[in-house]
């Protein structure tokens, strides 16, 4: 299924999701909408804000003030997102983002930094709008988790002795988080029972790991017009992430080198040669291996919801997850 597909059964909802999102990019100070307008706007998935309103569904019935809580919800989502790829791209000296230049780029890295504050705070205040405390104390937590990962990959990056429980660490940490944290809220929203509450949570990490993994896969299988950055990106950062990891490991004697004096120096020199050593290696398919390990566990976990179209999608979100390009 494709992700059109996917978002046909909430297409009314998400609808609804683009245009209270523009609503909330308002401001007395015409940057901050100028840089919030050029990020929000630039293509992307829109996966997490997806899966509330997917989760929410696949619940409960929802009533109509249920209904408007959710796409509340999926929007104070989006904006942590966006908040984070804003403040990613600043620390990764990123310069090209879903096709296009980053805000850092066309605009500074303060001016990115800030308007990445101002989405941040701007999602708490449609929090307290909800007004659901739990979900508030989900997203507290959330976002604290969110930022250790990313000082945890901090920490990683340029250590190619990075283990692949500390490499599951950071994308549990920094990527998942926010899917586990979208779906729980949807189905908080929703009114959702305990089990319930508790199997798409453990959806959303599952999904999210699934869905980072693939990410790390694309940066030595697809083309930057596919991913829409440079290829080598991560390569380029020193980050240590499982293929390079599996390479180092099961590679020969040489290819494991280069692997690991690229993540020492942040260097492409070699990068031509290094996505030949993964490809040959078997890391891409080791990765993919256990992508498809997590996306089965997410599937599994929601076999105790009732039958639903919303539930066949979020099946179909995980198988998604897996076979992506872009």
């Amino acid at each position: 299924m494709q992700s059109t597909q996917i978002h046909d059964v909430v297409a009314s909802e998400f609808g609804q999701v683009n245009e209270y999102i523009m609503s909330q990019l308002t401001s007395d100070i015409p940057l901050i909408e100028q840089i919030g307008y050029y990020i929000i706007s630039n293509g992307g998935k829109r996966l997490r804000p997806l899966l509330v309103l997917l989760a929410a569904r696949a619940s409960n019935d929802l009533n109509d003030d249920a209904l408007q809580q959710s796409i509340k919800m999926a929007t104070i989502i989006e904006f942590i997102h966006t908040s984070t790829l804003l403040h990613d791209d600043v620390v990764d000296e990123s310069d090209m983002r879903r096709g296009k230049k980053t805000a850092n780029e066309e605009w500074g890295n303060a001016p990115s930094v800030l308007v990445g504050d101002f989405l941040y705070s701007r999602a708490f205040q449609i929090m307290v709008d909800v007004g659901s405390m739990q979900c508030m104390d989900i997203l507290a937590k959330t976002t604290n988790i969110i930022a250790e990962g990313e000082v945890q990959q901090l920490i990683n990056c340029g250590d190619p002795d990075t283990t692949e429980e500390s490499y599951l660490k950071v994308i549990q940490y920094k990527t998942a988080k926010l899917f586990e944290g979208a779906a729980l809220c949807g189905a908080v929203i929703a009114g959702a029972n305990t089990q319930y509450q508790q199997a798409l949570q453990d959806y959303g990490m599952y999904v999210g790991t699934a869905f980072q993994l693939i990410d790390d896969v694309m940066d030595y299988v697809s083309t930057a017009e596919e991913m829409g950055k440079s290829v080598g990106d991560d390569l380029s950062e020193g980050k240590p992430t499982l293929p390079l990891i599996y390479t180092m490991q099961n590679g020969t004697k040489e290819a494991a080198e280069r692997v690991r004096q690229a993540i020492v120096t942040g260097g492409l020199e070699q990068l031509d040669t290094i996505i030949q050593d993964v490809q040959s290696c078997g890391a891409i398919e080791f990765t993919q291996q256990r992508a498809q390990q997590q996306a089965d566990s997410a599937i599994k976990s929601l076999e105790c919801l009732p039958e639903s179209d919303y539930k066949t999608a979020l099946i179909n979100l995980a198988h998604a997850s897996v076979k992506r390009r872009n």
